[in-house]
């Protein structure tokens, strides 16, 4: 192998290897309307990818929790459906793109939300009690 051909063939790993590590997911364009509607409906469920100290400071009613943390140690959640659509939420936005990108590898279809929590509690969803 000639030294051109090394540095094309160790360009297009390093290049792969970057693009393997950007996140695929994006933000669902659902309006928060239809997303509450689908969880209302028995069509979707809402999971909240914060951590337990966040949670615990303050969570949607409708929400179960599903820490990043445990996703990134590779844990799987026992408790959501393969059937129905799943919307991540977090505290900005960003995680959950993460969350959501390793979720889609299990198998569910994940649409993260590009709200945070305080916006999803403005725009009107549940804190619970």
């Amino acid at each position: 192998m000639s030294c051109r051909q090394l540095s094309t063939a160790l360009l297009t790993l390093v290049l792969l290897s970057a693009a393997a590590t950007l996140t695929a997911a994006e933000h669902t364009k659902d309006s928060l309307d239809d997303v509450e509607k689908k969880i209302n409906d028995g069509k979707a469920v809402l999971i909240d990818v914060r951590e337990q100290s966040e949670w615990d400071e303050g969570h949607l009613e409708m929400a179960t929790l599903v820490p990043l943390s445990d996703l990134r140690k590779g844990r799987k959640p026992t408790s959501l459906p393969t059937d129905r659509i799943v919307y991540a939420h977090c505290a900005s936005g960003k995680r959950c793109l993460d969350a959501a990108d390793r979720l889609i590898k299990l198998g569910y279809d994940v649409r993260p939300l590009k709200d945070g929590y305080r916006e999803l509690l403005k725009a009107g969803f549940k804190k619970a009690e």
